[in-house]
């Protein structure tokens, strides 16, 4: 689950990071309230978009303001506007809250995130000194600008990581004994709120030798979701696709994409083949969506709503392998499902597993117009057909 900056600052302040005060609103007439909240903390006020994409300052949702009038103006401006940014795409995003933040005397700014690296099965810190700047370019074009520290989650961090990482972004004195405390805090934070990603852009070092989160962009790992209720109310339905939303409501691992074929796949890892396979036939997938593998008639007709709910879809490929589930069930279901869903794009049908060949049966005597394949390759040389 994603969250905003200014709820992700919320969870850092339970932690004792430090980060600037803030105020959000969400109509125009709290601006000048919220100001006059703002100018004890500091002269200078920062306007910042709420939405959950980066790159907000490049699409003209951040504003340093000097004056209570420059404030409101950009609180009239940002907030309502449909806000276009290189995460957002070209439609953009409607700003309905904005934040307004305490400027902060600036000396140096940093990039830091916490996440998991699978590879090493061990949390990491990844840093650069190139802070503001979107960490991909900078990983592309300056490898070397990028410090990683790998940190035992068993053991977790040291004071000695902390140091190393503080060096590392070249800090001394009263700014790396504030660093070690921040990185501590930070990876406590992390750890104790289930994060999946805890993103600092920028990290900044004040002229008074101090650390602080400019900005702060965190993920929750919905795995973990039961075991922190109080996080549950950050979900901002307004900033999550449609589609992926009802397919929540529906229990449905569904995530939108920009193809044309839609899938339907019980199994992350034969839903990720499944895509592998619909691009090397030269198409695209509409979606990555697994049904779980206890496939029925109500999860099939929901998976083909979800589906069919993308305008993009030209045909539907349903890849299913019949290890707890029948094959034979399964198809029944999709049956069901197909003339329930009136379904007008072109279908194929993979049935692998227990019961396949009573499962391809009921689809060849169903009446419908149902394409069947046998293997994946049977599968890849038939779907530039469909599609046609």
């Amino acid at each position: 689950m994603k969250i905003h900056e200014y709820q992700a600052k919320e969870v850092l302040r339970r932690h004792n990071v430090a980060v600037p005060f803030g105020v959000v609103i969400d109509k125009k007439e709290d601006g000048p309230k919220a100001y006059e909240e703002m100018i004890k903390y500091s002269p200078v006020v920062v306007v910042k978009a709420q939405i959950h994409a980066g790159g907000r300052g490049k699409g003209g949702g951040v504003k340093v303001t000097k004056t209570k009038e420059d404030a409101l103006a950009a609180v009239d401006k940002i907030l309502g506007m449909q806000l276009i940014t290189p995460q957002t795409g070209p439609e953009g995003k409607k700003v309905l809250k904005v934040y307004l933040e305490q400027g902060i005397e600036i000396d140096k700014e940093f990039y830091l995130s916490i996440l998991l690296d699978r590879s090493a099965k061990k949390t990491m810190f990844m840093a650069s000194r190139e802070g503001g700047m979107d960490i991909e370019e900078v990983a592309e074009k300056h490898p070397e600008k990028i410090i990683k520290i790998q940190i035992d989650t068993g053991v977790g961090i040291q004071p000695n990581q902390a140091r190393e990482l503080g060096f590392a972004l070249g800090l001394s004195g009263d700014a790396l004994k504030s660093s070690v405390g921040f990185f501590t805090s930070l990876y406590n934070a992390y750890m104790k709120e289930d994060c999946s990603l805890l993103e600092i852009n920028p990290l900044i070092l004040t002229k008074q030798n101090q650390i602080i989160a400019g900005d702060c962009k965190i993920n929750f790992d919905d795995n973990a979701s039961y075991r922190h209720e109080e996080n549950l109310n950050f979900r901002d339905k307004t900033e999550e696709d449609p589609l992926e939303l009802q397919a929540s409501e529906f229990n449905l691992n569904y995530v939108k994409l920009d193809g044309n074929i839609g899938c339907m796949v019980n199994g992350a890892g034969l839903a990720m083949s499944t895509m592998d396979i619909i691009k090397l036939a030269g198409a695209e997938p509409a979606n990555f969506l697994d049904v779980g593998g206890g496939a029925n008639v109500t999860t099939v007709t929901n998976g083909f709503k979800i589906i069919l709910g993308d305008p993009n879809v030209k045909a539907i490929f349903v890849n299913i392998f019949g290890g707890i589930v029948r094959c034979d069930r399964v198809a029944q279901g999709i049956v069901e499902a197909a003339k329930a869903v009136n379904i007008k794009v072109p279908l194929m049908v993979r049935l692998k597993g227990t019961n396949a060949e009573e499962g391809k049966k009921i689809l060849a005597d169903s009446g419908l117009t149902i394409v069947v394949a046998d293997e994946l390759k049977d599968a890849a040389e038939k779907i530039p057909a469909l599609i046609k």
